[in-house]
């Protein structure tokens, strides 16, 4: 095993503070989802930028693999779901499109991908994940 990168973030204040890289390259004010706040953002929308953005370079790399060239466009809804009270889970939703491929073709490399983007492994088993042709 290589590791290839390391990074960290540092939080005060949780979802009413800032979040911050260690080597000062990032900081963002964090407020609730819902929050009508000027430049703030929370961790749902993070982690759903995280996840597109980690599961559109997997799928270059498949698309690369199969020398399949059309651009691809990956959105990912992310779900913060109260089961219970104090009990609260994720749930994604990601939609793709890839240029020049028919529904059932893109579904395929879609879920191909699936199983190669790092944040779909450390989620896969842990929370609801939909993957979805458009």
């Amino acid at each position: 095993m290589k590791e290839l990168y390391t990074t960290t973030m540092i939080n005060n204040g949780g979802r009413n503070g800032k979040s911050y890289a260690e080597d000062q390259s990032l900081s963002l004010n964090i407020a609730p989802p819902g929050s009508k706040l000027a430049d703030v953002t929370n961790p749902e929308q993070l982690f759903a930028a995280g996840y597109s953005a980690c599961f559109n370079s997997a799928l270059d790399l498949i698309k690369r693999q199969k020398k399949i060239q059309g651009a691809s466009t990956i959105k990912a809804t992310v779900k913060l779901i109260e089961q219970a009270a104090f009990d609260y889970v994720l749930a994604v939703d990601i939609e793709g499109h890839i240029e020049g491929l028919s529904i059932e073709e893109a579904q395929q490399l879609l879920e191909i991908t699936h199983t190669v983007c790092p944040y779909s492994k450390a989620t896969m088993g842990n929370i609801n994940v939909t993957i979805k042709a458009v």
